[in-house]
């Protein structure tokens, strides 16, 4: 099948979110079985969080979140949107598979990896590419509303955050709950079906 025959999937991730991760480890899934093609952004819990009550422990968290996210704005503003997917890949595999540090030796392997400058990584301390977070934060948020996290996904113009899942679902599984969310998600008057986690994310 061809590219413009795909529908895109727009992504909105923050690569210090481990049940965001993975979701965009089945959403990769899925796009092996289904005529889709994704389209990553970054989205920032830092933002989404700033102005609420929050843990200290919590806040303290987000503030290490900037550091991810400004590098892949900054790869984004030097090799364009299409390189977002690969980093975020080499970024999470690195945190998320072997429980590396998101620090700027992370992100320089990462970078490496993905066929990118690694210089990069300098951009994880500079303000300089935060209002560019803060823009793309805001077309993946206003879709959804304020009273959700990361991801953000839409498809054919129907935005919803999540799903959140643990483990990973693999092969048809993984391909039958895309055709359900979507099928829900582009229901007239739908808004929230939820319960409570009883699991920890799943990496495998």
């Amino acid at each position: 099948m061809s590219k413009d025959a795909r529908t895109p999937v727009d992504f909105w991730f923050d690569p210090k979110c481990p049940w965001a991760w993975i979701t965009s480890r089945w959403i990769l899934e899925v796009e092996r079985l289904r005529p889709i093609e994704v389209r990553w952004h970054v989205m920032s819990l830092a933002v989404l969080n700033e102005d609420k009550d929050i843990s200290d422990d919590y806040r303290r968290m987000l503030a290490d979140a900037w550091g991810p996210v400004r590098v892949c704005a900054a790869a984004e503003r030097a090799y364009g949107p299409e390189v977002l997917g690969r980093l975020y890949t080499e970024i999470g595999t690195r945190r998320y598979q072997e429980k590396l540090p998101l620090d700027r030796g992370t992100f320089e392997a990462a970078l490496t990896a993905a066929g990118l400058d690694p210089a990069l990584a300098a951009a994880a301390e500079s303000g300089e590419f935060d209002e560019a977070v803060r823009a793309s934060h805001r077309d993946g948020i206003d879709r959804v509303g304020q009273d959700v996290g990361t991801p953000v996904i839409e498809v054919a113009g129907s935005a919803f955050f999540g799903p959140v899942m643990s483990p990973i679902p693999r092969g048809e599984a993984a391909a039958a709950l895309f055709d359900g969310v979507v099928a829900v998600a582009s229901t007239p008057g739908f808004f929230e079906l939820k319960r409570t986690r009883t699991a920890d994310p799943i990496f495998d």
